[in-house]
């Protein structure tokens, strides 16, 4: 399935994985393949995103919770009680985050969640190489992982990055301007 792949966009997916790990989400979605492109250095995807002004520790945020928490606070849960009341059972700190460390920021667990992706993740792999395609490239690059991203609009990659004033057509643009420019 990756033989089209460019060594970056393979790395993209096993940042994806560890990405999902150590978020202990159980499959790979396209908002981990989001946040594994902000994660590789020196891909078209990261450059687009930067120039963008998305960064990892923004969509991170919002997807270990930052949006969560807003939405449950509106229907009356707080957080807060919530996390004392799990301290109290289980202990100080029971549910702290990953220490800052390695790649991006946080330290990664290998863990035994398996590693397959969601639909919308499937999906967008798949749109990945249809871009790739139309634009002429006979390979798969990070930018094209990100217009993937993109055209799998139901994803939350998509909706983080719409959130965050991208579009599909837009990225299109800085990725053919970003192409051009390196070579």
């Amino acid at each position: 399935m990756f033989e089209r792949f460019t060594d970056r966009a393979r790395a993209v997916v096993r940042l994806a994985k560890l990405e999902a790990d150590d978020l202990g989400h159980a499959v790979i979605g396209t908002e981990h393949l989001l946040l594994a492109m902000l994660l590789e250095d020196g891909g078209i995807a990261r450059t687009v995103l930067d120039a963008a002004g998305v960064t990892h520790a923004d969509v991170r945020a919002a997807v270990a919770g930052g949006d969560d928490a807003a939405a449950l606070r509106s229907i009356g849960i707080d957080l807060d009680a919530v996390r004392a009341s799990v301290e109290r059972t289980f202990g100080k700190g029971a549910l702290d985050r990953a220490e800052p460390g390695e790649r991006g920021g946080f330290l990664f667990r290998r863990s035994k969640l398996p590693t397959r992706f969601n639909n919308g993740a499937k999906k967008s792999l798949e749109l990945s190489l249809r871009v790739a395609l139309s634009l002429g490239h006979k390979y798969i690059g990070t930018e094209h992982l990100l217009l993937g991203v993109l055209k799998e609009e139901r994803g939350p990659g998509a909706r983080l990055l719409r959130e965050r004033g991208m579009t599909y057509d837009g990225a299109v643009a800085a990725v053919r301007a970003a192409l051009a420019d390196a070579a």
